[in-house]
């Protein structure tokens, strides 16, 4: 199994209209393709003192589920217009990316799933 994961960090005023687009637009668009080796995404996201980060997963079962989606350049984010006018930072292209400020053990307990997500995308994803 393969995961692609993308960070991307809003305001927390702009968190509820970048976790909306993720779960009506951005996700369900992505599950829509129908891609072979595809199994769905998990939506995360954590408050970090002034920011809300974000953290999707995406699963495939190789490399070339990957590739489907995002091309043979498949490590470069693919980041919607509306994405981009409500994320603070990210892999957004002349917005500056930052490492997170915590521990990674201490980072992975604080995360949490967002509003209940929906079957066409989340529900298919691997039992973790």
């Amino acid at each position: 199994m393969i995961s692609r994961v993308w960070h991307g960090w809003t305001t927390p005023a702009n968190a509820a209209a970048y976790e909306h687009l993720l779960q009506t637009q951005v996700l369900p668009g992505i599950a829509a393709k129908d891609l072979p080796g595809y199994h769905g995404a998990h939506l995360l996201r954590r408050v970090i003192g002034n920011e809300v980060e974000f953290l999707t997963i995406l699963w495939f079962d190789s490399l070339d589920g990957v590739r489907a989606l995002a091309g043979d350049d498949y490590e470069t984010a693919y980041v919607p217009p509306q994405a981009r006018a409500v994320l603070a930072r990210g892999c957004v292209p002349g917005r500056p990316q930052r490492p997170p400020r915590e521990s990674s053990l201490r980072a992975a307990c604080a995360w949490s799933f967002g509003a209940q997500p929906k079957a066409s995308f989340a529900a298919s994803g691997p039992r973790l």
